[in-house]
């Protein structure tokens, strides 16, 4: 109990502006805007990025987020080696749905219902990052890529997650762009930040179709 009130407090300390959906002080993952196919859709070039990750087994998807969310929470305020400090970042990234995860190019292991989440590492730590002290989490590099990326705000619910899943595929259909494996969250704010202030993203690797 008292463990579960330290976690929410020191998560609550590190992004409480995010509460009213303040995020200025949090650094994000450098991108390019390609091209924006229609409100709320851009097309965006990311950079190789470094990022820590943790994988999460169970049936809840409520409980492995939270349980992903506080191994990776640990990580950044010290249990690493070095014991380094990390400054939050934003956005946070999980596979929205309980599937299979088995690409390893993004270290996604073949556990099934298993739940990925994300957190990307400041700039500063991409050539050194510390080693996680929990077997649980582990480091993860990602390669330069091209992603669609549809915005809403609310709570990314399960039903809210999927049927922007389905719109953010059906409006690629009419575009340039062709979707490359499964869509993922892109979460920028904390569970208790206020819902309408909310900013999600569902995304998803793109390539341009050929002509």
């Amino acid at each position: 109990m008292f463990e579960k009130f330290f976690y929410y407090a020191a998560t609550f300390l590190a992004t409480g502006p995010a509460l009213f959906g303040v995020r200025g002080g949090f650094e994000q993952p450098a991108y390019a805007v390609r091209a924006t196919p229609s409100p709320n859709l851009e097309i965006r070039d990311y950079g190789a990025t470094v990022a820590v990750q943790a994988v999460v087994a169970d049936p809840d998807r409520k409980q492995a987020s939270e349980t992903a969310f506080r191994l990776l929470f640990a990580y950044i305020v010290g249990e690493n080696t070095g014991g380094a400090a990390i400054a939050m970042t934003t956005p946070v990234r999980m596979t929205p749905t309980l599937v299979p995860m088995t690409t390893p190019v993004r270290s996604e292991p073949g556990t099934a219902n298993a739940l990925t989440m994300r957190f990307f590492l400041p700039q500063k730590y991409a050539a050194n990052p510390p080693v996680p002290s929990d077997s649980r989490v582990s480091l993860v590099t990602t390669r330069a890529t091209t992603v669609a990326t549809l915005r809403f705000s609310g709570n990314p619910d399960g039903s809210a997650v999927a049927d922007r899943e389905r719109e953010l595929l059906a409006r690629l259909a009419g575009t340039a762009w062709r979707a490359k494996g499964a869509p993922y969250l892109l979460a920028y704010d904390p569970p208790f930040t206020i819902s309408f202030l909310k900013r999600n993203e569902i995304a998803v690797e793109v390539s341009e179709a050929t002509r």
